[in-house]
């Protein structure tokens, strides 16, 4: 347990991104014990004049006016900053050197806000970490000079055109100056450690208290007349990130099974010719909190994730939802899935897919609904954050390396002082 330190979270991801995201639980689950500031990602130029009349783009641009405050109290020991600079749009610059130097200023930008907000609430000594945040964070180890910085990878970014044009050349050397690496699945983790020994998986939380069965009192509407068995999934169907000649083999092997799909579909899903199978049923978007009484009338929840570079090394949250719902779950094997394979059906093409529903339907008991919702206990946030409160503490040498340099370098300036004087 790490208590009574700073923390500066840099990230991705914005406090106010309506879907939430891991590092939104982290902080919460840090500023339990410490001081956080929560960093929201920087306008940039592009973003500012393309969404400039979207409410959140407007906020920002108020900030950047100085019509209001960018640093906001959201809970005990809690802030977020959204910062009062803008960056230049600059990731499809052909050019590294050009990039590389544009970069650098947007970093400097970028430190100088965290600096101000920083001196604002009086931290000190403070922790960074970094939330995959390849780019505007690069130099910000050396330009913050923070105890101890720590980046956290949770998606394979670079398998992204956005991210791979510099992000292949840099996220290597920003991985490999980092002090330690925290990563959410194993298969990152063996990514991080080919450029920084110092690279551990810690898990993942999931908001456990919204996924209990026993908080859900009614059946959907929209899912009362569907005949069973249900065969479920919940969540942006993207084509990126699932198989749909999966789902269409597993519908049309089974027309006695109901396929329901819940959530937004993207443009592949919405031409796809899985409108035309009579048993698969789509439902469209729900509200967040509406999703547990969707996978409690599932007989068996799967993730038909597609095989690519960007899956698969993610850690599939979907998978902790429905087990501490107790549902069985099919999902595809990767090495991510590995940590469920006690738990779970792991289905290598889509014949297994098949198979292992019926099986799954077959074997289903109380006694391994209780041991699916025990195990997926074990991945709270304050597990999760014990992990990579293990992985800094077994780096703390770091930080009071630093804290000697520091007094060293603070000794020198006394003594020039005198000496001048």
């Amino acid at each position: 347990m790490i208590r009574n330190r700073d923390f500066v979270i840099v990230n991705l991801t914005p406090w106010d991104f309506e879907f939430g995201n891991n590092c939104c639980n982290i902080a919460l689950e840090i500023a339990k014990h410490n001081r956080v500031l929560y960093v929201n990602p920087p306008l940039d130029r592009v973003t500012a004049v393309r969404e400039k009349d979207q409410p959140k783009i407007q906020k920002r641009l108020d900030v950047l006016a100085g019509k209001r405050d960018g640093l906001e109290e959201v809970a005990e020991n809690l802030w977020t900053l959204y910062p009062d600079t803008l960056l230049e749009s600059i990731n499809w610059i052909p050019s590294r050197l050009v990039f590389d130097f544009l970069n650098k200023r947007n970093n400097r930008k970028l430190a100088q806000a965290i600096q101000r907000a920083t001196a604002r609430l009086g931290f000190k000594d403070f922790i960074l970490f970094n939330d995959n945040d390849i780019f505007r964070c690069f130099h910000l180890k050396e330009m913050l000079d923070p105890a101890m910085y720590i980046y956290y990878i949770r998606d394979q970014l670079t398998a992204v055109p956005y991210w791979a044009k510099h992000g292949k050349r840099l996220e290597p050397r920003h991985i490999a100056k980092a002090d330690a690496i925290t990563a959410n699945s194993t298969y990152l983790a063996d990514y991080g450690r080919q450029y920084n020994p110092h690279a551990y998986y810690v898990g993942q939380g999931c908001e456990l208290s919204a996924w209990d069965e026993l908080l859900v009192n009614e059946i959907p509407a929209d899912m009362r007349t569907i005949p069973g068995p249900i065969i479920g999934y919940v969540g942006a169907l993207n084509s990126h990130r699932l198989d749909i000649d999966l789902i269409a083999h597993i519908a049309i092997a089974r027309p006695d099974w109901s396929i329901v799909l819940v959530g937004p579909e993207d443009e592949a899903f919405q031409a796809s010719r899985l409108h035309q199978v009579k048993n698969v049923v789509f439902l469209g978007s729900k509200d967040p909190s509406e999703l547990p009484a969707y996978v409690k009338s599932f007989d068996i929840c799967i993730n038909p994730q597609a095989i690519n570079p960007v899956t698969i090394g993610n850690y599939p949250r979907k998978i902790d939802e429905y087990l501490a719902m107790g549902k069985p779950t099919v999902a595809t094997a990767t090495k991510a899935m590995e940590v469920f394979a006690e738990y779970t059906y792991l289905a290598e093409k889509a014949t297994d897919y098949v198979d292992l529903i019926r099986q799954a339907l077959e074997e289903d008991s109380e006694e391994k609904r209780k041991a699916r919702k025990a195990f997926a206990a074990s991945h709270s946030w304050e597990n999760n954050v014990a992990e990579i409160y293990g992985v800094m503490e077994g780096r703390s040498e770091i930080r009071d390396q630093r804290v000697e340099i520091r007094d060293q370098r603070s000794e020198s300036r006394d003594q020039r002082s005198e000496i001048r004087e």
